[in-house]
């Protein structure tokens, strides 16, 4: 079975608001290029059915950014969106347009999505100091601006109002500069200059501030790490603690099942480069502490494998695991038979020791049976996987 599709959770009210987000703006162009008369068009004004396709646009382009930040499970994203789809719906309807029908429905959907998962999305938005300042000179920039020039209205002949302060003071600082309004006096001129400057600059700034933490993900994928993004969606996952020769099978199997996974491993582990080089979704950090097991979501994983080649770190890993999350089911491989009583007592609900297994094969197959499925039987029914349920 494919477990990488759910039908709720984060990853999938996020798609599901993206879908509605590209619906909107979708149908907000092809109402405003060509509209086409759906069920209420007679019951509303044609100038009201375009306007509602300029706003459904704009209104498409905000979801769609709210969509992109419930990714990270952001308490305000999500907030956004359940205020923004039913105003979608309620454009949807004022266009009245055939075309309209969709989003109207999916809208209606998401918004019942979005109530259902809202205990999913409580994190809340931890802003840097350089993001803060950041915004602080874009807003001040523009406020410089359009009171500046506001009070030099003078030397501004085409500035009559206070929006068109604003308009004069967006076009300059960002260098787009139409010619409309124009300085008539050497004051003007250097106002003008000293708003360019000025808003350039907190543009550049604030472009750069937003686009930081989106590079600094680009470059954990990169390295073979996963960012914050990549995590929030992890559900229903497996979580292997470590990494050696015994967890290289168990990786495979669970790629072939479809299954999610995530790896934490030590920094000083060898492995790490190879795993980086095959995009294995890995964080890098000691599988003991908690802080790694938290950011890995343990509260949302399916099972919990340790199997590496040090059964001393596998225990206080376990140890961990189990302290965080006490109804996960957890697995272990021991490589030293004398260990297995003791990652039980770690843990483990059950622990399966390679050596025994290998042994036993060996056996079977210079006895000359050749019976698989008696093999199966024996290595789960036998001696040679154990769990605390059959020691009670």
């Amino acid at each position: 079975m494919d477990w990488r599709f759910r039908p709720t959770g984060v990853g999938a009210t996020a798609a599901l608001v993206s879908a509605v987000a590209v619906l909107s703006v979708a149908t907000g162009l092809v109402n405003i290029t060509s509209p086409t008369a759906g069920p209420l068009a007679a019951f509303v004004p044609s100038g009201v059915q375009q306007a509602a396709g300029f706003t459904g646009t704009l209104t498409g382009f905000v979801l769609f950014v709210s969509a992109a930040s419930m990714r990270r499970a952001l308490h305000v994203s999500w907030l956004s969106a359940v205020v923004l789809l039913p105003v979608t719906a309620a454009q949807g309807l004022v266009q009245s347009s055939v075309f309209s029908i969709p989003l109207v429905v999916l809208s209606v959907v998401a918004t019942g999505v979005c109530w259902w998962n809202r205990e999913r999305f409580d994190r809340e938005v931890a802003l840097t100091n350089s993001q803060i300042a950041a915004g602080l000179a874009l807003v001040g920039a523009q406020i410089y601006g359009t009171v500046g020039t506001w009070a030099l209205r003078e030397e501004f002949p085409s500035v009559e109002t206070f929006a068109d302060a604003f308009y004069f003071t967006v076009v300059t600082a960002s260098t787009v500069g139409y010619g409309d309004i124009t300085p008539q006096s050497t004051i003007g001129e250097l106002f003008a200059v000293s708003v360019l400057v000025v808003g350039v600059t907190s543009f550049t700034a604030a472009l750069g501030a937003l686009f930081a933490p989106l590079l600094e993900a680009r470059f954990a994928t990169a390295l073979g790490r996963m960012n914050e993004s990549e995590l929030e969606l992890l559900e229903d996952h497996v979580v292997v603690l470590g990494y050696g020769d015994l967890t290289e099978p168990i990786l495979t199997e669970l790629a072939d099942a479809k299954v999610d996974f995530v790896v934490v491993a030590k920094p000083e582990n060898t492995n790490l480069p190879e795993l980086k080089e095959r995009d294995v979704p890995l964080v890098v950090a000691d599988p003991s502490d908690e802080e790694p097991l938290v950011r890995v979501h343990i509260d949302r994983a399916r099972a919990v494998v340790a199997a590496t080649n040090d059964d001393a770190n596998d225990a206080l890993a376990i140890l961990t695991a189990r302290e965080l999350r006490p109804d996960v089911n957890i697995v272990a491989a021991a490589t030293d038979r004398e260990n297995v009583d003791k990652l039980k007592r770690a843990g483990a609900d059950t622990v399966i020791s390679p050596a025994l297994i290998g042994g036993h094969l060996l056996v079977e197959s210079a006895l000359g049976s050749t019976d698989s499925e008696i093999i199966a039987d024996r290595l789960v029914d036998g001696p040679l996987a154990t769990s605390n349920d059959s020691e009670e």
